[in-house]
């Protein structure tokens, strides 16, 4: 995006997925910014045209706040893009894990357990509609590309959703 010309900002709570963003190529294009989502966001009320939502919101028990915030923050005749661990994921009992390569201790940051639902009335009781939902599925293809989806083959791992700002 920033390539393209849009003025970017990347946030995150953690300096260390601060520093891996930092070190990827474009990035010095991008505005990162440490900050917990938990405390709403830093920016004026409509002063987005688009805001992305990426493997997030399953760290984040408060989804009607996050949503009442990306919606905020959103232009009217924007959108707000969220993708996610698909929370049957987690009755698999996957979740976020992190390891250090430097220790090799692996982190597994807290997470939430939400279901579709909550994600659906959290976004549209903020005045967002839904333009698109999917929920994308292990097949066999996913499983012969990556094998340690293999154990997944036939769930789904990853939900979509395209919101608008009337």
């Amino acid at each position: 995006m920033a390539a393209a010309g849009a003025r970017v900002f990347g946030l995150d709570f953690s300096p260390g997925m601060l520093a891996k963003a930092r070190a990827k190529p474009g990035a010095g294009a991008v505005r990162f910014v440490q900050h917990d989502l938990a405390t709403g966001l830093p920016f004026a009320s409509g002063s987005m045209d688009r805001v992305t939502c990426c493997l997030v919101l399953e760290h984040v028990a408060d989804l009607a706040s996050a949503f009442a915030e990306t919606s905020r923050i959103c232009r009217a005749g924007g959108f707000v893009l969220v993708s996610d661990l698909h929370p049957a994921m987690r009755l698999q009992g996957t979740q976020a894990q992190f390891t250090d390569p430097a220790t090799g201790r692996k982190t597994r940051p807290a997470g939430a357990r939400h279901q579709l639902s909550d994600y659906v009335l959290a976004a549209t009781r903020t005045g967002l509609h839904i333009d698109h939902m999917s929920e994308h599925v292990v097949d066999d293809e996913l499983a012969a590309r990556s094998p340690r989806a293999q154990k997944y083959l036939g769930w789904p791992l990853l939900l979509l959703m395209r919101l608008r700002r009337s």
